[in-house]
Order: C-alpha cells, then sequence, then structure tokens
C-alpha cells in the first residue's frame, strides 16, 4: 500500500486541488446584511434543466460580525487561523460563518502537510455543518490514506471513512455551497471532484480492507469522474485492485495511466513503474529491450 511519504504527497496534490474550493469560501464572503438574498435560486443545468436548490450562502447578522468575519478570515497560517476561527466563534456563538472560518484553517493545515489537523477542523466543520461536502470529503480522504493494519482504532477509522464519504455522495447535490458568481459547469465540476475524492477514499479503505471487487467499483468510478485532472494514485491503486484479482491485462492498463500522470511525483512515478514492469512480464508485453525492475515478480501489498 501507500508509503508514509507517498500520503504526505498525495495531501498536497489533493491540495492544490481543493484550493479551488478553498477560493470559493472566498468567494462567498457575505455582503452587507441589507444586500443578502433570502435564498439562491435554482442553477440551471448544461442541459437547461435547473438542478436542485443548494443551500442559501451563510449570512452575518450584523456588520460588526461581518467585518470580524472578513478580518480573521484574512488569516493565514493554521494555528494563527485556528485561534481566529476560535475566538470569532466565542463572540459569535450563533454566527453562520463559523463553519467558513474552520474550514479555512482545515485547508490552512492541509497545505502545511498537518493530517491531524485537517481532521480535527473538518471534525469542528462538521460538527457546525454536517453536510459539509468538502469537509466529508476532505475528512475521509485523509483517514483512508493514513489507513493501516496497525491503527487501534481501525474499525472505528473506516466505519467514518465509509460515513463522511457515503454521505458526501448522497448530499453534494443539495448540500454543496457553490462560489458566487459560478456558473452551472463550474459548480458541475467542483462537485465532480468532491465525487471522485469521495470514490476514491472508499476504494482505497477497500483495497486496504482486502475487498479488491469493491474497491476496483469504487476506483473505476473515481478514475470515470476524475478524467477532466486524472489522479494517478487512483489509477495506481486500482491497477493493484485488479492485479490482486489476476485481471494482468486491465491492471497494465490502469498502471500504465499512473504512469502516464506521476511524471510529478518520482516516488509514485517509481512504484507504478515497478508494478508495470511486474504486469508485462506477466502478460508477456514487455517492450523489446525493455528490463523488468528488479523484485518485481511479487505483487505489492
Amino acid at each position: 500500500m501507500m508509503m508514509q511519504k507517498e500520503y504526505m504527497r498525495r495531501l498536497r496534490l489533493i491540495s492544490l486541488t481543493v484550493l479551488l474550493l478553498a477560493a470559493a469560501a472566498v468567494a462567498q464572503q457575505p455582503t452587507s446584511p441589507a444586500q443578502q438574498p433570502s435564498a439562491p435560486a435554482p442553477l440551471p443545468s448544461p442541459g437547461g434543466q435547473p438542478q436542485a436548490a443548494t443551500k442559501r450562502p451563510p449570512q452575518a447578522k450584523t456588520h460588526a460580525e461581518f467585518n470580524d468575519y472578513n478580518t480573521a478570515y484574512a488569516i493565514t497560517g493554521g494555528p494563527a487561523m485556528e485561534k481566529a476561527a476560535n475566538d470569532f466563534a466565542a463572540k459569535y456563538p450563533d454566527s453562520e460563518l463559523r463553519p467558513f472560518l474552520y474550514s479555512k484553517a482545515m485547508h490552512e493545515y492541509q497545505t502545511e502537510n498537518n493530517p491531524d489537523k485537517i481532521l480535527a477542523m473538518g471534525d469542528k466543520v462538521l460538527s457546525l455543518d454536517p453536510d459539509n461536502s468538502v469537509a466529508l470529503v476532505l475528512t475521509a480522504t485523509v483517514l483512508s490514506d493514513s489507513l493501516s493494519d496497525s491503527d487501534p482504532d481501525r474499525e472505528h477509522k473506516i466505519a467514518q471513512i465509509q460515513r463522511n464519504a457515503g454521505r458526501a455522495i448522497q448530499t453534494v447535490d443539495t448540500a454543496f455551497t457553490p462560489p458566487a458568481g459560478a456558473t452551472a459547469e463550474q459548480v458541475g465540476a467542483y462537485k465532480t471532484m468532491l465525487l471522485s475524492m469521495a470514490h476514491s477514499a472508499l476504494g482505497i479503505t477497500a483495497l486496504k480492507s482486502n475487498d479488491d471487487a469493491m474497491a476496483e467499483r469504487e476506483l473505476k468510478l473515481a478514475a470515470n469522474l476524475g478524467k477532466a485532472q486524472p489522479d494517478p494514485y487512483v489509477w495506481y491503486h486500482l491497477a493493484l485492485a485488479q492485479d490482486h484479482q489476476k485481471k494482468y491485462s486491465e491492471a497494465l492498463a490502469s498502471v500504465e495511466q499512473a504512469v502516464q500522470h506521476a511524471q510529478a511525483n518520482p516516488d509514485l512515478a517509481k512504484l507504478a513503474a515497478g508494478e508495470r514492469d511486474r504486469l508485462q512480464k506477466l502478460t508477456g508485453t514487455v517492450p523489446a529491450g525493455q528490463q523488468p525492475a528488479a523484485n518485481s515478480s511479487q505483487p505489492p501489498h
């Protein structure tokens, strides 16, 4: 499975993707209370039919709350942003804006590669906004990527991954708050990205639980949803799930995708190349002059 350094690299890769959603939170800073609409109009879908109405953006009750929110949101750095969120929540215990500040803290810790704090801030967000799509997906992703056989609370983590990822899949159409001014196509892209990450978390968890058939189903869904921005980790783990089931030709096709998209990550590229060499040998498709990687005769675990 994924080594710890591979997990941290994946977290940084995801960070680049989810920063789009962090930017969405900036765009959703509330306007003056007098200018805020009572509810959003349904967004038209690309086909012209209205989509399910999303929940309205949070609103400040006073100008002071609005100004304090903007001041807090401008802070950077995980610890400082967490303190700002806590201070704001203490001053405005009923504010609808609290989840946004904890979401910002979650993203700050994400850029700092601090998985424990990502989970802590994600839990804060979900305690205030249980269907927050980004928090559900990001916590499920962090938990699935760090899941190991030696976890003392392994079964609890698995249940939480399945609960959070499953909830995100069920509610993203109604619970995701889109960026202000986003087009229907942009909102669709955000939702598709979140769905891909949710299915990836379920697939990697299934793979680590030796349920290769389930892993293959979930990772195929994740890969298909992520075609616009292919994730080499998804393709690599899909190849492992297929390899474990002796679907060698399919696994080879999947790992080729991983190799193709892993150039920015030398460690993952090396793992994927080793898996490709093994599968090429098993299927008799080793290109002329290409030598299989050393010790690649055993399937990865």
